[in-house]
């Protein structure tokens, strides 16, 4: 357990990923939760995560992680 939380208003589920905004190539990246949290990136719970959406134009880049450690 990582013991951080989404970054949703309202929710309170445990963060499992970290999503950045690349504003100069219009994409929002998610990928696994960051080791440190970040002022300018948004932890996820797996429901947020799972619903990401980006405004049209943009796209969304998921880094997945493969045959993890554990």
């Amino acid at each position: 357990m990582s013991g951080r939380l989404c970054s949703k208003v309202g929710c309170n589920d445990e963060a499992i990923s970290t999503l950045t905004y690349v504003y100069a190539d219009s994409m929002a990246v998610l990928g696994p939760l960051a080791t440190a949290s970040e002022p300018h990136s948004y932890d996820l719970c797996v429901r947020h995560a799972d619903r990401l959406s980006a405004p049209q134009g943009w796209q969304i880049v998921r880094h997945v992680v493969v045959g993890g450690i554990g």
